[in-house]
């Protein structure tokens, strides 16, 4: 999905038992398109599954100053405005919403992959920044997530083979940033492993409850989808992280 000016969030209710926790998921593709099916309605058949709200946020896109056709990743040191934008208000709305959808409001998270994993890291850093006038009774709800989980995320490493965390992030986390869940491949050559690496430092410099999981093998954009490597296990090592942190009971 491309050229993206009107933002939507659809949301699909648990199967079965409901959790009470709720995921906004928050798909990639570079800030220029979006993978509505690989990292959307597939994530959040699988979230459905566990007894989780799923709210699929269609954001918008393209969105400057993050353009994979250029040598941009150098300069990774600006908010991405209109994108994350979107991600505050939907995590305003579930909140404001939670009642009607049998959402827990301390139980909201969000979950990103690629581009929407740095907006994952937006949003975990960035919740209190005003970035749009209220538009509505909802915006007077913390657009903080309860937790976060960042999929092969891109832009928050500098550069590749060290770990330097993009400025914009690392002066903005603090130890309100909600507890996170990190994945990515050393052999992911979209986004580095440095982009989670540096930033599971920089959450573990302050304080911030994180965990990190890197395989070797499994490169970047696979979702849910099976590779027949141990990196396709990884829905189970978040629901197992989602009981210990009590978002998800047994």
């Amino acid at each position: 999905m491309t050229n993206v000016t009107r933002p939507t969030m659809t949301v699909y209710s648990p199967k079965g038992k409901n959790s009470g926790a709720a995921v906004i998921v928050i798909p990639g593709g570079g800030f220029q398109m979006l993978a509505m099916d690989l990292e959307g309605t597939e994530i959040c058949d699988w979230l459905t599954s566990r007894g989780v709200t799923c709210v699929l946020l269609k954001y918008r896109v393209p969105s400057i100053p993050y353009r994979w056709q250029c040598n941009c990743r150098p300069q990774n040191k600006e908010i991405s405005t209109p994108s994350l934008q979107d991600v505050l208000r939907t995590v305003r709305l579930t909140r404001a919403r939670a009642a009607e959808w049998r959402v827990d409001p301390r139980k909201i998270g969000v979950i990103g992959f690629s581009a929407g994993g740095y907006l994952v890291a937006e949003a975990s850093t960035h919740f209190d920044d005003r970035l749009y006038a209220p538009v509505d009774a909802a915006d007077r709800q913390s657009a903080r997530p309860d937790f976060a989980i960042a999929v092969y995320p891109g832009h928050l490493a500098l550069a590749t083979n060290g770990i330097a965390l993009n400025p914009n992030i690392e002066k903005a986390i603090t130890p309100r940033t909600p507890p996170t869940f990190l994945l990515q491949n050393e052999d992911d050559h979209v986004d580095s492993v440095e982009d989670a690496l540096s930033y599971y430092m920089g959450l573990k410099k302050a304080g911030v409850a994180v965990e990190l999981h890197s395989y070797a093998q499994g490169g970047h954009a696979f979702g849910l989808r099976e590779k027949k490597l141990p990196v396709s296990g990884w829905p189970r090592l978040a629901e197992t992280w989602l009981r210990t942190i009590g978002m998800l009971s047994e």
